[in-house]
């Protein structure tokens, strides 16, 4: 992996190193790159910058926007390697899985 500035290498090597200086003044929460935090720190005001063009639900982050869209597409990315089954989240399926584990 290559890098144009010396500043992108450091901030890069802070996500290997678990170093996580840019703190969030309104919770317990730090990132190792202030863009990350500049994106979290939008939780904290409700902005709303990505809309469902389905039903006008209005999201803070473009990832949850895409998840929220499942809803309507009825798409299912995450499939159990023991069942086949398919979830939209991969949160449910990690919860999905304890039911083979026991």
């Amino acid at each position: 992996m290559a890098f144009l500035y010396k500043s992108q290498l450091i901030a890069h090597m802070m996500t290997h190193n678990g170093e996580k200086p840019h703190q969030c003044n309104q919770c317990d929460k730090a990132f190792s790159q202030k863009n990350s935090l500049i994106k979290h720190l939008k939780t904290h005001t409700g902005e709303k910058l990505h809309q469902c063009n389905q039903c006008g639900k209005g999201l803070s982050k473009k990832s949850t926007l895409i998840m929220h869209l499942r809803i309507h597409t009825g798409e299912k990315p995450h499939q159990c390697n023991q069942c086949d089954k398919y979830f939209s989240r991969k949160s449910y399926l990690i919860t999905h899985l304890r039911t083979h584990t026991g």
